[in-house]
């Protein structure tokens, strides 16, 4: 016996589902109505007298003038509710900013009490700077304390503006018109008498004659692009680009690193033991301490020993410090006049000053 097709048996499915829609379709075809579609007319409009109108724009002026008020008073709650967070928020701001400030001004002040009250300064956008005597059992001197708040604040110059060329440091001062002054590294004179900085000496950013290995303990003194204390011994300049250093002059030796005291190298131990000194060293927030002590002579017999010095200098907190060039070059100048007394009886002319702005 033959099986059906299974695709005629769904097509007859779906005939027989279909046939009762067919069916009506067909009918619609011949049965003809007839229906009519009334004109839209629009509702007339509601007719109001003179006085009805006015009375109802009257209502209208009124509901309008309370819903005014209304949003005039919900805007002035927000204002006010606007200018006390402002209010609030400022004095958090203020009282946090001052919070910030406290530590560092009470390290200031403490490191400030150290070296007594001051007996010159000067402060402006530039710079705050302090000046102190020292009075010790075996020296006398001053510390010079600079807070340098931009670069403006601070430069090292060549004597007269010429390498090879010299110049004392309150005529370096004077000719720049700068506040203050100490003089800065060591030098080497030709047989011409030209005088020239020792070594490496940057001003500017800028190698003034190239870069010296450290030798014979040589070491570079200066500060670096953001105005902090940089030194020590580098034997490459790749070495000390690390530091991005901006100025410095080149003497020896290191006295502190880090708080702690650095080998004095022997001979500076004793030739001479006192002399006249200069040391340039910093705190931890970056502001800088220079420290001249008196020598009334070259016979080595006045003035400090470095020894002395380092202690001096821990005494006072100070993280790192270098020795400058000492003797009769060391001078200090503050407003047009020489503060200390050089050994050599009157000022000697240097090739590298650091001088301080207003």
């Amino acid at each position: 016996m033959m099986q059906p097709n299974p695709v005629q048996h769904i097509n007859r499915v779906f005939l027989l589902a279909c046939a009762p829609f067919l069916g009506m379709l067909i009918c619609l075809l011949f049965v003809s109505l007839d229906v009519k579609l009334l004109p839209w007319q629009p509702p007339a409009p509601a007719t109001m007298t003179f006085s009805q109108e006015t009375s109802a724009l009257q209502n209208g002026l009124a509901l309008a003038g309370d819903n005014a008020v209304q949003t005039k008073s919900i805007i002035q709650q927000y204002y006010d509710l606007y200018e006390k967070s402002t209010a609030e928020v400022t004095a958090m701001l203020q009282a946090a900013a001052a919070g910030a400030l406290k530590p560092g001004v009470i390290y200031d002040s403490r490191i400030t009490a150290k070296l007594g009250s001051p007996i010159r300064q000067a402060s402006s956008g530039n710079i705050d700077i302090k000046l102190f005597s020292l009075n010790e059992k075996n020296y006398t001197g001053y510390a010079l304390k600079v807070n340098l708040k931009n670069d403006k604040a601070i430069k090292l110059v060549l004597g007269n503006d010429k390498l090879g060329s010299s110049e004392t440091t309150l005529s370096a001062a004077n000719r720049y018109g700068a506040i203050a002054g100490v003089n800065a590294g060591g030098f080497a004179d030709d047989r011409n008498g030209r005088r020239y900085p020792l070594d490496t000496t940057m001003i500017n950013g800028k190698y003034l004659n190239g870069f010296f290995p450290s030798n014979n303990g040589t070491v570079f003194i200066g500060l670096n692009k953001d105005r902090k204390l940089i030194g020590g011994k580098f034997s490459s300049q790749a070495e000390l680009d690390k530091l991005n250093p901006q100025m410095g002059s080149t003497f020896v030796p290191v006295l502190l690193k880090g708080g702690s005291k650095q080998a004095i190298p022997a001979q500076w131990q004793t030739s001479p033991a006192r002399a006249a000194r200069t040391v340039m060293a910093n705190y931890k927030n970056d502001q800088l301490l220079f420290l001249v002590t008196d020598g009334y002579d070259e016979s080595g017999n006045s003035g400090a020993t470095l020894a002395e010095l380092q202690d001096k200098m821990q005494q006072l907190g100070v993280v790192d410090a270098y020795n400058l060039d000492g003797g009769g070059s060391t001078t200090l100048v503050w407003g047009g006049s020489v503060i200390n007394r050089p050994s050599d009886g009157r000022q000697r002319p240097l090739a590298t000053h650091f001088l301080f702005f207003k």
